[in-house]
């Protein structure tokens, strides 16, 4: 009920390594940042391309096969999450670039943005940040670093992440906080929708599921949410919160820590 395949489909995912050999979904958290670094050093660091040491993007760029153009392209537009982000360049239309627009801040050169992805104004990273094929992160997110962002998946507007895996196809499109959680696959937070990840007391987490009862001792503990889970706007889960598969909750729900099986609605 609470290892990684029964919360994740992890056949065909790019990201199933972090869950490797793993009893709990949560034990994923301690392997992020490493986990991570790998990704970015193995795909190539973009920020290094890019020059990343805190300056503000002075021009909108693209990024296609290695290589950086900051001229001889035209933006058509279209859906990244789709696979549906179109780029001329040098009169070639291409589907796999990926588009950095100005006003983006890279703090450090460990992040990758891959194929296809858009990067809006206004973001800043931290790294190690990895973002997958065709997702899209949104004016103004901050990504804190250990951010392990799978393929078509949206940062939105104001988003705040760090120490956090959204696998392939999450969405959290607007004003949300992500903190030391998991969200699977299709995933999807309403407006405000706030993950909390720190207990006011100190004291280890507690997640019983059945008769067994968990002691996750660390200090952060955020949300884990199984495949297609979606939040009401204004909703929060409190720290130490696992959803089953397919979790429904209500718009300005407080959503009690602790497991919830699969299709629960919380309300």
């Amino acid at each position: 009920m609470i290892a990684p395949a029964d919360l994740f489909e992890l056949q065909g995912l790019s990201l199933a390594g972090v869950f490797a050999g793993l009893e709990t979904a949560w034990e994923a958290l301690d392997r992020i940042k490493d986990f991570t670094t790998e990704m970015v050093l193995g795909a190539g660091r973009t920020g290094a391309l890019l020059r990343g040491g805190g300056e503000v993007m002075p021009r909108t760029v693209v990024l296609h096969h290695g290589r950086v153009f900051d001229s001889d392209f035209q933006l058509l537009g279209g859906d990244p999450t789709k696979g549906q982000m179109l780029v001329s360049l040098n009169g070639q239309e291409v589907s796999d670039a990926a588009v950095v627009y100005a006003g983006a801040v890279f703090l450090d050169d460990t992040v990758h943005i891959a194929p296809g992805a858009v990067v809006e104004p206004g973001t800043l990273f931290k790294g190690p940040t990895y973002i997958g094929p065709g997702s899209e992160v949104r004016q103004g997110a901050y990504l804190r670093g250990s951010c392990l962002v799978g393929a078509g998946c949206v940062v939105g507007h104001t988003t705040e992440m760090k120490n956090t895996i959204m696998l392939d196809g999450a969405k959290a499109g607007h004003f949300a906080y992500l903190g030391d959680s998991v969200l699977g696959r299709g995933v999807n937070l309403g407006a405000g929708t706030k993950l909390a990840n720190l207990k006011i007391i100190d004291r280890s987490y507690r997640i019983k599921v059945e008769d067994k009862i968990y002691n996750v001792n660390r200090r952060k503990f955020g949300a884990i949410m199984g495949d297609g889970c979606e939040t009401g706007c204004n909703s929060v889960t409190n720290p130490g919160t696992v959803l089953g598969k397919g979790c429904l909750v209500a718009p300005c729900v407080s959503v009690p820590a602790g497991y919830h099986k699969a299709r629960s609605i919380i309300r």
